[in-house]
Formats: C-alpha cells, structure tokens, sequence
C-alpha cells in the first residue's frame, strides 16, 4: 500500500510518503509558510519514491486540534487530493501523532500543545502492545494550571505546551517526568504509522467525511478579554 501522510496543525510542515511499510519524509518548522511548503514537499515525496500521484491507495490526515489555519490546510489538502484520486482518508489526531513520537518507555504520554490565550490542547495516552499509542481518555483544552491527570502513574510529556506551561503543568503531576520535550511537534510519519492499521482494516472514509477537530471555538481574545489579561506590572 502507498499510504500519503500530511500534518499542518502546529508550526512543523510535514508529510510523509509509507510505500509497502518504507516511509519517507519531509518536514519543516516554518510558520505561516505550511501553504507555499506542502504541496512541493508531496511531489518531492513521489519523485523520490518514483511513483506518481495516481499510486496512491489512501490518504492519512492530522484533524487537530492546533492552529486553525494549519488544521484547516491540512484537511483541505487531503480531502482534495482524496477526490480527484477517489481514494480514502483516515483522519488522525494530531495530539496521537505527538505521542506516537515520545520514547518508548512504561510511562503514560502527556501530549500538550500551546494553544495560545493561557491555555493548551491536551491529550494522555498508552503505548499498546503493537507499539501504537492509544488514548486514555477524551483530548480537551484548558487552563495548564487546571489540567486534572491520574495521580498513580509516571508520566512523559511531550509538545510546545510543556515549554510555555512548564511550571504549571509539572505541579498537575504526581512526580517529575521520567522524559520531557518541549520542543517536540506532531509529524506525518507518525500519523501515517497511525493510520496504516485502520486503512488495513478497511476504515478509511470519503474524503467528505474526513472533518477537523479544533476543540476551541474561537480564535482570539475579544478586546476587553485582552484588557482583563493584561498584565498589573509591565
């Protein structure tokens, strides 16, 4: 199966290209510029696999949640590409796809992205059997400082939450992490990694079906938000 992967949710620009389980990839940390980089780094991807759009069996998507232009970039390519090639997607969280990264360990992965606004998309998970993470319960988005985890177990943390919010969400847990990477962001390969089982077992869905997940509702503080955040001192 030639399964292409793309994920935009958060300053990293990455797809990835999984030919008969070999994956390849590009990625870049280029805010803003996920627009201008995707489509040629798709094309690089093909040119190096040699292979050309039409051999492509299904597409894998990050739905989010992240930056909203970036979500919405992502799912709009995919979804594009699903249609004129009629193939499948298998959308991905995008919280799943930073997880699947953390080293491998006992440990339970706390997943947290800065979603700006004091607050960040967070999501805990388990590495299965088959090396796969798995969530343990629903992603939401909060205040770091109100994040509410399970007390009886070792954590590692991974995302850009953890280097905007590190004093708050190290006091959320039990004891020190037994791994932390703030600088860590979802990528392609790992959302291909994710999808592939689930494109095996037949659950891709039609590109119009394939939705985002952005879990904020809005974008920006209203003015008298931002007045009310504003610092005493300055």
């Amino acid at each position: 199966m030639n399964l292409l992967a793309i994920e935009t949710a958060t300053e990293a620009c990455s797809a990835a290209l999984s030919v008969d389980g070999r994956i390849i990839e590009r990625s870049q940390i280029a805010p803003r510029r996920h627009a201008e980089l995707i489509l040629p780094m798709i094309e690089a991807l093909l040119a190096e696999a040699g292979i050309g759009r039409a051999q492509i069996d299904g597409i894998a998507v990050g739905r989010g949640p992240g930056a909203f232009t970036g979500v919405r970039l992502a799912i709009s390519v995919a979804q594009g590409l699903a249609l004129a090639l009629d193939v499948p997607v298998v959308p991905v969280s995008s919280l799943a796809a930073l997880a699947q990264d953390a080293p491998r360990s006992d440990a339970a992965i706390l997943a947290v992205i800065d979603a700006r606004m004091g607050e960040v998309y967070a999501g805990a998970f388990r590495r299965g059997a088959d090396g796969l993470v798995e969530a343990m319960n629903e992603e939401t988005i909060g205040r770091a400082d109100e994040l509410i985890l399970p007390q009886n177990i070792q954590w590692s943390i991974v995302g850009t939450g953890w280097d905007a919010y590190r004093d708050a969400l190290a006091a959320r847990l039990p004891a020190s992490p037994v791994f932390a990477d703030g600088q860590r962001y979802p990528q392609a390969r790992a959302v291909a990694a994710l999808a592939a089982p689930q494109f095996a077992a037949g659950r891709g869905v039609p590109p119009e079906q394939a939705l985002p997940v952005y879990l904020r509702d809005k974008v920006a503080l209203t003015l008298e938000e931002q007045r009310a955040n504003r610092p005493i001192f300055s």
